[in-house]
């Protein structure tokens, strides 16, 4: 059950990927919403959280593209999306730190194993 949720998520990430104008990924959320979606999220609200995961993936490609400059950014960047998924899952904002700064953490590590 958990695989295929995982599996319709990612094929929805990457159908969004192809469908956005321009190539672009979604622009960044302003602290006020994302503090507000963040709330939904810990409340369990699913559609805030993948959100949260598509106003960020643009970390995704910053990070891919400032430390990997080789043909393979397509399967870094899916890597990497996996990531920011587990970081905005295990995200907590009592300990006083930003999502993206954490989110980063998670995007970095995911691509280094």
């Amino acid at each position: 059950m958990l695989e295929s949720a995982w599996i319709l998520l990612m094929n929805s990430l990457l159908l969004m990927l192809r469908i956005a104008p321009c190539d672009s990924f979604p622009k960044p959320l302003s602290r006020e919403e994302e503090g507000k979606y963040l709330e939904r999220w810990l409340n369990g609200d699913v559609e805030a959280r993948n959100l949260l995961v598509e106003h960020n993936l643009r970390l995704v490609a910053h990070i891919v593209k400032k430390y990997y400059q080789n043909d393979d950014a397509d399967d870094l960047i899916s890597i990497g999306s996996i990531g920011l998924i587990k970081g905005v899952n295990t995200y907590r904002p009592d300990k006083g730190v930003r999502l993206a700064t954490y989110a980063s953490r998670c995007i970095e590590n995911a691509t280094l194993s």
